[in-house]
């Protein structure tokens, strides 16, 4: 297992489109696991693989109070979603230490492989369905920061630099 480098808002790469995984390889299942290790370690409840640059539509989640049951998702569809929407505070793993009001559905029903190939359907409320929501738009290239205006998006292009410019130095 290794832990894997998460790409930093604006990183282009970020706008990535994922595309669909075509087989589950054994390589496959290794980017899981990293993912999975990855996620936990850096206090995350949800990782899309385009944040670790490979651009592929796989996503892990673990919303447990645990922190014990990971969830797998590859291909994942959002086949209904709730009209009513909600808005909350997200952050991500992408866009260190930066919170903020994004609207969601409440509820969504989700189609997708799990890491064995088996096709699952998931009906997400709460904090999964929201996660479930981050999380898929990141495989078509969005961040939660695109959902803010452009002044909140330019003042956190500008925090996220500054904090390059520091990691860097």
């Amino acid at each position: 297992m290794a832990l894997l480098n998460i790409l930093c808002y604006p990183d282009p790469r970020l706008h990535t489109v994922a595309k669909p995984v075509k087989e589950i390889k054994t390589e496959t299942l290794t980017l899981i696991e990293n993912m999975i290790e990855t996620m936990y370690e850096s206090n995350g409840i949800g990782l899309a693989a385009t944040q670790v640059d490979v651009h592929e539509r796989i996503i892990v989640m673990d919303v447990s109070d645990e922190r014990d049951s990971p969830m797998v998702l590859i291909n994942p569809e959002i086949i209904w979603a709730h009209p009513d929407r909600v808005k909350g505070e997200e952050g991500c793993l992408s866009v260190p230490n930066t919170y903020d009001s994004v609207e969601r559905a409440i509820e969504v029903k989700v189609k997708a492989l799990d890491k064995s190939g088996t096709l699952q359907e998931i009906h997400a409320t709460d904090l999964l369905a929201v996660c479930i929501q981050h999380e898929m738009d990141h495989l078509l290239g969005k961040v939660f920061v695109d959902y803010l205006s452009p002044l909140k998006r330019n003042r956190i292009k500008t925090k996220m630099h500054k904090l390059q410019r520091e990691v860097n130095h």
